[in-house]
């Protein structure tokens, strides 16, 4: 159970409800924003002492299912927010200590076999650990790249953006950038241990102010991307369809990029599958 960090996320939980969130009269003038701690303790029924032990990271034991669940009702947490209450508390099915790197033959099989869709495959810390063709003509070619900065997270925060020129030139860039805290703190609760993803989180905390800003409020609600835009200089403004699938075994995800057959996005994705590698030249 990681206290600390279960106790920061609490609070952070708690300070954004406001009473008449949860059905109770609003009273007079809070001096600190959101519930009162006797108020969360209350909706979950649980005893307010404990509650403030736990937000303190001074509770002796782990905390069991029923009490995480009820503590889940009165914050009014969502699945995703509940499931990372569950992981900080060391409630959730175990992992290894470490997260995977190694890629399926199967699924670098299934990359090559995708000639009109760019596809990769990337970690849960968001390294690109597996790319085709296609996809390094549309974002760039990973494999001139130096590993360390085959990372997607490090491509969105460390190197600079214009605004003309967002990252690979996707029109949600800032929402991407929100996307990888979102996704970066629920692997470090998976991952406490793994020093590939504290000394990530920590790099960027350091190095981005953007970063250290999202990272303090703390949220793990994935938005659900359908389709991205991207502005190639080599065949223009590409709209994809953009799917990602969880690769459970390894915590992984495979994310493709597809056209609808026939739209001139699509086109230009086979223009791109003819041009090859080298389209990516086209950003630098």
């Amino acid at each position: 159970m990681d206290k600390q960090e279960l106790g920061t996320f609490l609070r952070s939980r708690r300070e954004r409800l406001r009473p008449q969130d949860v059905g109770l009269p609003s009273g007079p003038r809070r001096r600190t924003p959101g519930l009162r701690r006797e108020e969360v303790a209350v909706l979950a029924h649980i005893s307010t002492e404990y509650y403030i032990r736990l937000e303190q990271g001074r509770a002796a034991s782990r905390p069991s299912g029923e009490v995480l669940a009820g503590i889940a009702d009165a914050l009014l947490l969502t699945d995703a927010e509940s499931h990372h209450l569950h992981v900080l508390a060391g409630t959730a099915p175990n992992r290894t200590a470490l997260h995977r790197r190694d890629v399926r033959p199967s699924i670098l099989a299934l990359l090559e076999r995708l000639p009109q869709t760019a596809g990769f495959v990337m970690s849960a810390a968001f390294e690109v650990l597996a790319w085709n063709d296609l996809a390094a003509a549309l974002m760039e070619d990973f494999a001139a790249l130096d590993p360390k900065d085959r990372n997607l997270a490090r491509r969105a925060f460390l190197v600079p953006q214009r605004d003309d020129a967002p990252l690979y030139g996707i029109s949600d860039a800032a929402e991407f950038r929100h996307h990888v805290v979102r996704e970066l703190r629920s692997a470090l609760a998976r991952y406490p241990a793994d020093p590939a993803v504290t000394g990530l989180v920590d790099e960027l905390r350091d190095a981005s102010a953007d970063f250290a800003r999202l990272w303090e409020r703390h949220d793990v609600q994935a938005a659900t991307v359908l389709t991205k835009t991207f502005r190639h200089p080599a065949v223009g403004e590409i709209t994809v369809d953009c799917d990602s699938l969880a690769l459970t075994d390894r915590d992984q995800y495979l994310v493709l990029y597809s056209a609808p057959q026939g739209s001139p996005s699509a086109e230009a994705l086979a223009l791109l599958n003819v041009l090859g590698t080298s389209a990516a030249e086209y950003r630098h």
